[in-house]
């Protein structure tokens, strides 16, 4: 419903390479690091403790095991959280555990892009390397193309483009692999949050103008049906606009309040997920979790639809 939330992590156009890149907006760069795609309500269901749990591509395999196997496969994960064996399952320790999946997808996804660009094998992908495999085909003489997608993806490749020299920091166009996982998830890095915003602006701002007014703000999350009456949440969300994202209510965000939107600096959500799920399991209210408060309330953590535990407990953890 809320095509802003994204990813963390993996949906840039950057990262797209089995085909025609896309732009569309459910794929641009993550804004504020969230740990799933669905909407945090408890109420409705456990999805994004899920997610934010187990990691967001594993969570989807998770569908095959029976409960009994989920727990089990459940207490073994624990038996990994619990990093100092004292048989309890801290805040600080479930914090290290939820960032650990998170970082964990980040590298294998940057392990994944490398093998497929970097066609030397040195360890490093150019920018050469980049365009070769992802644009020439694309813009070149094939035509396949006609001259409007030829166009669309020469500014989707100079958008790359511009990615790319920004996470270059030396300006050699020869990305080292941190410089390349900055290009492929500029979320994650500080000296790329001003790209993170010129891109956001582009993609929202459809009249140029340089702002997000609240019509482009809700434009980007909900496309109504001929006759539909405005749903609660978009009327939420326009309330939202007016009260927390429009610091100076002039009625449009501009670079300094978007950038606070998508870079909130008070709001970790891995540290809220992690005593979310210490609050809801502690029933003896000590501030920690032994295996059996996590085991009763399994549902929660891993509900149907969790991680292929067999892939994680195969998994050397030694950098945890």
């Amino acid at each position: 419903m809320r095509t802003l939330i994204v990813l963390l992590l993996l949906g840039v156009c950057a990262t797209w390479v089995t085909g025609k890149p896309t732009q569309e907006k459910k794929d641009r760069v993550h804004h504020d690091k969230d740990l799933s795609d669905h909407k945090h309500d408890d109420s409705k269901d456990f999805q994004y403790d899920h997610e934010a749990f187990l990691g967001k591509e594993e969570a989807k395999t998770f569908d095959q095991l029976t409960p009994e196997e989920s727990q089990e496969r459940l207490g073994k994960i624990v038996d990994k959280i619990d990093s100092n064996n004292d048989s309890y399952v801290t805040a600080p320790e479930l914090l290290a555990w939820i960032k650990f999946v998170h970082n964990r997808f980040v590298l294998e996804d940057v392990d994944k892009q490398v093998l497929l660009f970097d066609k030397n094998r040195d360890g490093s992908v150019t920018w050469e390397e980049y365009y070769k495999q992802m644009y020439s085909h694309l813009i070149g003489e094939d035509e396949f193309y006609d001259v409007l997608d030829k166009e669309k993806y020469r500014k989707m490749m100079k958008r790359d483009e511009r990615r790319f020299k920004q996470a270059n920091k030396d300006g050699d166009l020869i990305a080292t692999r941190e410089e390349f996982t900055a290009f492929l998830h500029p979320e994650e890095f500080d000296y790329m949050q001003d790209i993170v915003v010129t891109e956001t602006i582009e993609d929202i701002d459809k009249n140029g103008d340089g702002f997000v007014d609240v019509n482009e703000y809700i434009a980007d999350m909900y496309t109504p049906d001929p006759d539909e009456p405005e749903p609660d949440w978009v009327k939420t969300e326009r309330q939202q606009f007016a009260d927390h994202r429009d610091l100076n209510k002039d009625g449009k965000l501009d670079r300094s309040e978007i950038s606070h939107w998508i870079h909130p600096h008070d709001y970790d959500h891995a540290d809220l997920e992690a005593k979310h799920l210490i609050y809801e399991s502690d029933m003896d209210k000590d501030d920690k979790l032994t295996k059996r408060e996590i085991l009763d309330n399994w549902n929660m953590f891993v509900g149907s639809q969790a991680t292929n535990y067999g892939e994680d407990l195969t998994r050397r953890h030694d950098e945890f």
